[in-house]
């Protein structure tokens, strides 16, 4: 029975420093980078926890997360424990699977609900889910247990906002800013946040701050030029156009607008250098092509503003009156009276609210037709619609309207 005994002892050591001897081998290769030798060697050893956790490690070191993850799964099935299960966590995260880290975190929690570190990770991951209430709760509760750190309130922001619930997160933004005046990604929210309720004064004071901070932020300068082109102040959003066109170069933002504030300053060269630019960089915009027809117009090159126009009413998806009226104007300029009502047509038909194309289509269509009914017909419509828009376009039109009616009641027909 001793020897029996004895014998069992013996066989489990080596069995032991078999093991130990193969995990020394798999360590040193995987320490050398030798992995594929390491995975080789693991291979050769009985499944374990260790074996299946090593494995993981190698795949993980290798960004294989898949692989990763599976031999995680494995190794817990042979042992219960936290290490691999954080770690788990971890990969799915990476492999933006994180609903499978949640049940992970919560299952640990249970056991720790004093793991603020981990706690504050389960909260992002509640918001990266789209499961609010159970962010705010979490964030709530971290505020309570540290009051000073300013990312528990931001974060918490975020779960109100997820939630629809607009001036918790206002309050939650400011919370993170009075703990932290320099949170870029607070202040950045406030403007946002501030700009959607109009409050002008109130964004334009943290965009300012966060500018202060972060002199390059890509939104922050964007609600900065938003404002001074709303304000028409298109010298002073340039300096700010050109910091970001160097920064963000894939970015069409500040092409376009670079090529909009140089024309509404008249500097039409500099215009048309940023919105040829813009044709190329991003050919569906077919603003770029109207753009630089209203140059080529102003520089009085009539074919090429014509070509300009005809490409961006080919492009264009959305409402083109603003190109067919610049066609129009084009066609008047070559002495082409019908063709120039024609686009005039075409500029209503595409925007019925465009009342200038109908105001200048019933002028022209009165000077170019003996049959003044189509002109009459036109001026009728405006008269009808737009009256109030423009003081002097209407009482011309309606003196216009007076004088046909009359010249055609002296032919003894009425006009309604």
């Amino acid at each position: 029975m001793k020897k029996k005994i004895l014998f069992i002892l013996i066989f489990a050591i080596v069995k032991v420093e078999a093991q130990t001897s193969t995990f020394s081998v798999a360590d040193s290769l995987f320490a050398k980078g030798r992995y594929k030798l390491a995975l080789k060697e693991l291979d050769t050893k009985e499944a374990s926890f260790l074996s299946n956790y090593k494995k993981a490690v190698i795949y993980e070191s290798i960004d294989n997360y898949k692989k990763a993850a599976y031999f995680l799964e494995k190794a817990i099935t042979f042992k219960d424990d936290e290490k691999a299960k954080l770690k788990l966590a971890k990969i799915y995260r990476a492999s933006k699977l994180s609903k499978k880290a949640i049940p992970i975190y919560e299952e640990i929690l249970a056991i720790d609900s004093l793991n603020l570190v981990l706690k504050y990770q389960l909260g992002k991951l509640y918001i990266i889910n789209k499961k609010p209430k159970k962010a705010i709760e979490t964030f709530t509760y971290l505020i309570k247990n540290d009051t000073e750190n300013p990312n528990y309130s931001y974060h918490l922001g975020l779960s109100y906002a997820l939630n629809g619930q607009r001036d918790p997160m206002i309050n939650s933004f400011i919370d993170t800013y009075q703990k932290d005046s320099t949170h870029i990604r607070a202040i950045s929210r406030l403007a946002k946040s501030f700009l959607k309720l109009k409050d002008l004064d109130s964004t334009q004071l943290f965009v300012n701050k966060g500018l202060a901070i972060s002199p390059n932020d890509l939104d922050l300068n964007k609600i900065k030029i938003n404002q001074f082109f709303r304000d028409k102040k298109y010298k002073e959003s340039i300096p700010y156009l050109l910091n970001i066109d160097s920064l963000y170069k894939k970015e069409t933002y500040s092409t376009s607008l670079l090529g909009k504030a140089y024309y509404n300053i008249d500097s039409l060269e500099k215009a048309k250098k940023y919105f040829t630019k813009l044709k190329f960089k991003d050919r569906a915009n077919f603003k770029a092509h109207t753009y630089l027809g209203h140059i080529d117009f102003k520089q009085e090159k009539y074919n090429s503003a014509r070509m300009n126009y005809m490409m961006a009413t080919f492009i264009g998806k959305e409402s083109r009156d603003e190109e067919y009226y610049g066609m129009a104007r084009v066609f008047y300029e070559l002495k082409k009276p019908k063709q120039a009502i024609n686009a005039y047509q075409n500029a209503f038909e595409e925007n019925h609210r465009n009342y200038r194309a109908l105001y200048q289509l019933a002028k022209l269509s009165d000077d170019y037709y003996k049959d003044k009914k189509i002109a009459y017909k036109h001026y009728i419509k405006y008269i009808e619609t737009f009256y109030e828009i423009d003081e002097g376009m209407s009482a011309f039109v309606r003196n216009r309207i007076k004088e046909i009616k009359k010249e055609y009641f002296l032919r003894g027909e009425t006009l309604k």
